[in-house]
């Protein structure tokens, strides 16, 4: 709510207006006193970033104020405070004003979360900054340089590029690890097209300032790197570093040790069992701090419930793990569930695993100049299973929307012959799912020279 999937997709929501607009001028759309297609694109879009972060942060502020209220009407105790556990049944908390208070409690529940890392390089804490900054950052960043691959890193990168600002990115190696690399390599091409420069293979060397910033200024920096391939240096003058490397789980300093919770010595996270519980039985952990599990919002509230639901209810059911649906917002957002087309040869091996592929475009670009292939449907499937899909993939506008209940199918054990008997609605970016028909394993171009609908 605070520095994630609400002020980001709302920032993300601000650029796809902008990318909008500037489309409209090829369904007839003219401002006033400017009939000409040059004039509309050169002068009619222009982003107030002020404007906008003062709206998203109020939305949040109110978002919280609710939050507090509904915790309230719930009979929830919520203490603004710093836990730390003394012993397996008590912790101290701190308060702000220094007020140690102990609670005791048969069960705990950790669910700390994580916070951005930054590289071990010289100005990196001092000048940079990371998304949780960037979402309440008072003057507009400028020219910005985006250190990272992540999901957070495109998308930052993203949608300051759809607000008209000069990005690069740094990437150490690949896109998006751990999603599928067929589309990953795709949004990567999609946003170079669109005018994002990529420096890849490389890594950031160190931070210098050049300027100040002011209160309304991003003053300028200066970010050296080098090629990991070459290790040819470089740099890049900008106004704002964005660090977008990964997160670090906040389980140091708060008394896991006293408590006997193990935690892995490499990654700092906290291993559960299938029912979320750690080594130490009456303590329990959810979210983003679990070793080997989806850092994603939804799955961390699921897991919650559910685990409440087994302690205190008598139910059996455990969070699903592997069938969580996402997306990614970049620019053509990517919304996916299940297997990665890697993930599936590693697990069900490579003859068992095809794959139905193909390039679309959405006909609310049909009179636009983007490009015909640039959105792309993608179904993992398992041969020796009667074609049962285990990875959906969706690269196109309203990516959330059209994998939310895609996941159901996947997750209910859907095939592809099911697919291919749902009837379409007409004209939909959707609809492509139902008539797949070229495949990997068929060695068949799947860019496509025609809209999705034909």
């Amino acid at each position: 709510m605070n520095v994630g999937c609400i002020p980001k997709k709302l920032m993300h929501q601000a650029a796809l207006l902008g990318e909008a607009m500037r489309d409209s001028h090829g369904f007839g759309w003219r401002p006033k006193n400017q009939e000409t297609e040059e004039a509309v694109v050169r002068d009619s879009v222009v982003h107030n970033w002020e404007a906008m972060v003062e709206k998203v942060q109020s939305h949040i502020k109110m978002a919280n104020f609710n939050y507090r209220v509904n915790l309230r009407q719930k009979k929830v105790n919520y203490i603004n405070a710093y836990a730390e556990f003394v012993d397996t049944h008590t912790v101290k908390a701190t308060d702000k004003n220094g007020v140690v208070t102990n609670y005791t409690s048969d069960k705990f529940l950790i669910a700390t979360g994580e916070r951005p890392r930054y590289p071990d390089i010289p100005g990196a804490k001092e000048y940079a900054i990371s998304s949780d900054d960037l979402f309440s950052l008072p003057y507009s960043p400028g020219k910005t340089v985006v250190v990272g691959a992540s999901y957070v890193a495109l998308e930052c990168a993203g949608f300051l590029k759809g607000m008209g600002l000069d990005v690069t990115v740094l990437v150490r190696s690949i896109l998006l690890r751990g999603f599928d690399q067929d589309i990953a390599e795709k949004i990567g091409h999609n946003m170079a097209e669109d005018g994002t420069t990529f420096i890849r293979p490389s890594v950031p060397t160190r931070v210098e300032q050049l300027e100040a910033a002011t209160d309304s200024s991003p003053g300028r920096l200066r970010i050296h790197g080098k090629s990991t391939d070459t290790g040819k240096e470089f740099y890049v003058d900008c106004n704002t570093v964005l660090f977008a490397i990964g997160r670090d789980p906040c389980t140091n300093n708060i008394g896991l040790d006293k408590a006997g919770v193990n935690v892995d010595a490499k990654t700092g996270k906290i291993p559960v069992n299938v029912r979320e519980e750690t080594n130490v039985p009456n303590i329990y952990a959810v979210g983003d701090i679990l070793q080997n599990r989806l850092e994603l919002t939804p799955v961390a509230i699921e897991a919650g419930r559910l685990l409440m639901q087994r302690v205190f209810g008598g139910q059996t059911r455990l969070c699903d793990y592997t069938y969580a649906a996402t997306t990614v917002f970049t620019p053509i957002e990517y919304g996916c569930v299940g297997y990665s087309e890697e993930k599936a040869v590693a697990v069900f091996g490579q003859e068992n695993v095809d794959v139905y592929h193909q390039g679309f475009r959405p006909y609310e670009w049909a009179l636009t100049p983007r490009s015909v292939n640039a959105c792309w449907a993608k179904l993992v499937v398992l041969v020796n299973e009667n074609e049962r899909v285990v990875g959906f993939h969706y690269l196109g506008p309203n990516a959330g929307e059209v994998t939310q209940f895609a996941a159901l199918a996947v997750k209910l054990g859907c095939k592809k012959e099911d697919l291919d008997h749902l009837i379409g609605i007409h004209p939909t970016s959707a609809e492509t799912f139902n008539s797949l028909n070229i495949s990997k394993s068929s060695g068949l171009d799947p860019n496509q020279l025609k809209s999705c609908c034909g």
